[in-house]
């Protein structure tokens, strides 16, 4: 699977939201299915990618979900495949949070082809705290109502 490069913000491309949080995707030949292009799966971890970059930057590591005993896990994902990639393309991937909650948030992501600024999916993934010794759901601890603020 494709490797993000570091994230970033950029503000030259058609994204749906201001500010948003950005990780690049060049496809490779092992991201292509039997109909020739990227595998849905592969999209799939993309948005992983790039909601573990963004907590990451936010200070949301590994080790603090560890020392607090909580963690973001996803609940629901909606994807819109609006058009394909391909072997070569370089695909920008951004994310949003949205709807913050008491249990969690939502995080909204858009696609794009950089070499004709196309929109090749936008999705929306419900994610919830659990606690990490049960696997629970439960409310989010202060630290991370802190940092997963509604950024669009």
């Amino acid at each position: 699977m494709s490797q993000p490069e570091q994230g970033a913000s950029a503000t030259t491309e058609p994204w749906d939201y201001p500010n948003p949080h950005i990780i690049e995707v060049r496809v490779t030949a092992d991201d292509i299915d039997v109909m020739g292009h990227t595998n849905n799966v592969v999209y799939l971890g993309w948005l992983e990618k790039v909601a573990w970059d963004h907590s990451c930057a936010l200070g949301m590591d590994w080790a603090l979900y560890q020392r607090l005993n909580r963690a973001m896990v996803a609940r629901r994902h909606e994807l819109d495949y609006l058009a394909a990639s391909h072997a070569g393309d370089t695909i920008r991937i951004a994310t949003w949070i949205t709807d913050p909650a008491r249990l969690g948030m939502k995080r909204r992501y858009q696609l794009v082809r950089a070499a004709d600024n196309r929109t090749v999916m936008r999705a929306i993934t419900q994610w919830v705290c659990i606690r990490l010794d049960s696997g629970r759901p439960c409310r989010m601890p202060e630290e991370f109502v802190h940092a997963y603020q509604a950024t669009a």
